[in-house]
């Protein structure tokens, strides 16, 4: 095989991450699961709904729940304009969206790289996260679209409450 096959089959064995960022954080979702990114987006709000809900926001005729990552992981809310993640998750057929701070570039990962959460980590923190990726910038964090969904979020009961600002600090400094 000459150098240039080689090339194209260690893509192929990669797997494409669209990097996001909420607060200090790095996340990571598989490009696979991501319909569609808007820009920026304003969200209608809930009365009565769970502090993890940021909205509802119109989308191509449809209504749909956006999630906010910035709450989940026990931040402040801002004001400005946000980016809408439009996810797919394939086995229940529920379309959500996740509000992000930012979503920047696709990051190409070796999927046998991904580290397990540690055995430390909360039970919100492992409902949220699905492991960890070692880049060359610092830890991105990889988030599984099945655990961002709002049925699932409402299902565990563990986030009626946003977590601490001193426990999500401590984190992102890690």
């Amino acid at each position: 095989m000459n150098s240039l096959d080689d090339t194209s089959a260690d893509a192929a064995s990669m797997v494409a991450m669209c990097s996001l960022r909420a607060g200090t954080g790095l996340f990571g979702i598989d490009t696979r699961q991501i319909r569609e990114i808007v820009a920026s987006t304003a969200t209608q709000p809930v009365p009565l709904a769970p502090p993890y809900i940021a909205g509802i926001v119109p989308y191509r005729g449809e209504v749909l729940t956006a999630v906010g990552l910035r709450t989940l992981l026990g931040l402040d809310s801002v004001n400005n304009a946000s980016c809408l993640i439009v996810l797919d998750e394939g086995e229940s057929d529920e379309r959500f969206g996740l509000v992000v701070d930012g979503v920047g570039g696709v990051v190409m990962i070796e999927p046998d790289s991904l580290i397990p959460n540690p055995s430390t980590l909360d039970a919100r923190g492992l409902s949220l996260f699905d492991g960890a990726y070692a880049l060359e910038t610092g830890l991105m964090v990889r988030l599984d679209p099945k655990r961002l969904r709002p049925s699932r979020l409402k299902q565990s009961g563990m986030f009626g409450e946003i977590w601490p600002r001193q426990m999500v600090e401590a984190r992102c400094a890690r």
